[in-house]
């Protein structure tokens, strides 16, 4: 295992899914997340945090993401 860099920036990521019919539907968050966390190229996933809003249509997800993506990445 390569020694951790002196420093790193942990990105911070927060997706949910449009309040409606599919609010509560998580596979397809959790896919949604996993979408973006390959678009930025992230290098390591520390945590993933899923929160749950009680709605009158059901829950309501949203997914936090923290993890590290290269220097040059948006």
């Amino acid at each position: 295992m390569p020694a951790p860099p002196e420093h790193w920036t942990v990105r911070q990521l927060t997706l949910a899914n449009p309040k409606g019919r599919r609010q509560g539907d998580l596979p397809r968050l959790l896919r949604a997340v996993a979408d973006e966390l390959e678009r930025v190229d992230a290098v390591e996933v520390f945590d993933l945090v899923v929160h749950s809003e009680p709605t009158g249509r059901g829950p309501w997800y949203s997914v936090t993401a923290y993890c590290s993506v290269p220097d040059d990445a948006e």
